[in-house]
């Protein structure tokens, strides 16, 4: 039988390209060849990122390319509306030309298309070429919900036509679902009304390409999200997608980062005790303000406890900060970006300092590591509720009149998480129910298999 050859397209965002690797990596050990397709700009971003060794990556299973994504270099891409509309009108025909190019230039023939359900306008051009598709989601199966019930959101008076709230209230999408409040939509906090009518009429548009592939795939697990799963029973489960690494070198780096790994801070973290460290870390997009930036220095100072804390280096460029005078820092190791999953699974590791992003909680719960959640943005709202209401493995910050967290509630809510043993206990018994996913024979496992089945066929 030959190599089926499976072209992968995340969406352009740190958060949607590192599951979607994880996923392509699966596939690779699954014996299918993987060509990943990221925008030009951040397959610059993602070589740049590779140190020597991962520049020899064998790309006989894993090739790495790239099309433009309809900006001009200087063009903010965290600004979401226009990201999404470039990336509807401009990527079809260059994705086009680049599954022409892989048949004329090699011996391949792309055999299925797998795109993130928000560049699911892919499946159009493979069905243009005569190529099967599969869509991927990158976030909670919840979230898929609600992206696919936004006409109905609209119909039972939650949110207008232009995606704003007209009231602020709980709703549930359906009788078994868990309860959602109105600040936890997936387009909250993403700019004016203008940005959230255009990313609105956008994810409507993304979820209507679900009718076009019988393969919805997730990285989510039954025992995580049971109700929702059961009311959107075409998205199949697969996780926890976690990322692989070569176990023969303690220097292994993951693929796909947009920054270069810090491997310093494995070494740290064998210095310090078993369940003592606190790691800190908002994820590829989030930006403190010099405010919020020295209360967190001062706070995590206040706790006297060792922490791992990464601050990435373009956060320099919209605001210039710098650390407190009265920051000593002593107990903690700053470093640009880490090895996210490798820390996590680090058993120095006692407590996780979260944005809530999906990919940072499933790796969070893959290593029954308990969860303070600080969300800044789209899905995260939603995740910091469910971490904390529904699987209560973690707590939530309150911030101040001024939306400010302090140092003193950064200390007390510490301090609250990682002398609470009933969080630690049920995190570790999540733990063993997620992790049971990756075995032989369980669900996620068997939906991967039969995904793998259908792509060979």
């Amino acid at each position: 039988m030959s190599i089926s050859s499976v072209l992968v397209l995340p969406y352009p965002a740190q958060g949607h390209v590192n599951p979607m690797m994880n996923f392509s990596q699966k596939l690779v050990e699954h014996g299918c060849k993987v060509y990943f397709v990221n925008t030009d700009f951040n397959h610059k971003r993602v070589v740049s990122s590779m140190v020597e060794q991962q520049k020899s990556l064998d790309e006989s299973l894993l090739k790495l390319v790239s099309i433009p994504d309809g900006l001009r270099p200087e063009d903010d891409r965290k600004v979401f509306a226009k990201l999404f509309e470039a990336t509807q009108s401009t990527m079809p025909s260059m994705l086009e030309k680049k599954i022409e190019e892989i048949h004329l230039n090699s011996e391949d023939r792309i055999s299925c298309i797998v795109a993130d359900v928000n560049m699911g306008w892919a499946l159009n051009v493979g069905n243009k070429l005569g190529i099967k598709g599969a869509l991927f989601w990158p976030a909670s199966a919840a979230m898929f919900a609600m992206q696919c019930n936004i006409p109905t959101l609209i119909d039972n008076g939650i949110i207008d036509s232009d995606g704003i709230p007209t009231t602020k209230k709980t709703f549930r999408i359906s009788p078994t679902m868990p309860l959602m409040d109105t600040e936890s939509l997936l387009w909250s906090n993403v700019g004016d009304s203008i940005n959230v009518k255009r990313i609105v009429n956008c994810l409507k548009h993304c979820a209507g390409t679900t009718n076009l592939t019988e393969w919805c795939l997730c990285n989510t697990t039954y025992e995580l999200e049971p109700e929702v799963l059961s009311f959107v029973p075409k998205l199949l489960p697969i996780g926890p997608l976690l990322r692989s690494y070569d176990n023969k070198s303690v220097n292994a780096r993951s693929i796909g980062q947009f920054w270069e790994e810090d491997l310093s801070c494995m070494d740290w973290l064998d210095q310090q005790p078993h369940h003592s460290v606190l790691y800190v870390a908002f994820g590829s997009i989030t930006l403190l303000d010099h405010n919020q930036f020295k209360e967190l220095a001062l706070g995590l100072d206040l706790t006297n406890r060792p922490f791992l804390w990464v601050v990435r280096q373009d956060s320099n460029c919209t605001n210039k900060i710098t650390y407190p005078d009265e920051f000593l820092g002593s107990k903690g190791k700053i470093v640009s970006w880490a090895p996210q999953q490798k820390v996590l699974r680090h058993p120095a590791i006692a407590g996780f300092v979260s944005h809530c992003g999906w990919n940072s909680t499933m790796e969070g719960l893959s290593n029954g590591v308990p969860l303070l959640c600080r969300p800044c943005s789209c899905d995260q709202f939603y995740n910091k509720k469910y971490i904390c209401d529904e699987l209560k493995v973690g707590l939530g910050f309150e911030s101040d009149e001024n939306g400010l967290l302090s140092r003193w509630e950064i200390k007390t809510k510490v301090d609250q998480l990682l002398s609470d043993e009933n969080i630690r206990s049920r995190s570790l018994k999540l733990k063993e129910n997620v992790i049971s996913n990756i075995a032989e024979a369980s669900m996620s496992s068997e939906n991967f298999c039969k995904f793998v089945k259908w792509l060979k066929d």
